[in-house]
C-alpha cells in the first residue's frame, strides 16, 4: 500500500526523532541514556537504526534530506558497546 503525502511527511518527522535518538544516546555528554549500560545503549541505538534503514529502503520515501538519517545510521552502526 502507497503512503499519501501527509504520511510521508509523518513518518519522516518520527525518522528525525530517531535521529534524536541515536545522537543523543552516542553522547556521553548528554544526560539521555546514561542511565544505561553500554550494551543497553547499543540494543537502543540498533533498534533506532533498524526503523531508520527500513524506512529510508521503503521505494514512496518522499523528496526528505535523507543525509541526516544515512549518517545517523552510519553511526550506530559503528558504535561499539
Amino acid at each position: 500500500m502507497a503512503r499519501d503525502a501527509d504520511q510521508i511527511a509523518q513518518d519522516y518527522s518520527a525518522m528525525l526523532g530517531s535521529v534524536s535518538v541515536i545522537t543523543n544516546c552516542l553522547d556521553d555528554n548528554n544526560e539521555f541514556c546514561n542511565d544505561m549500560t553500554s550494551a543497553e545503549k547499543k540494543e537502543r541505538v540498533m533498534r533506532s537504526s533498524g526503523y531508520l534503514s527500513f524506512m529510508k529502503d521503503l521505494d514512496d520515501g518522499g523528496s526528505g534530506d535523507m543525509s541526516t538519517i544515512t549518517a545517523s545510521i552510519t553511526a550506530a552502526e559503528n558504535y561499539s558497546a
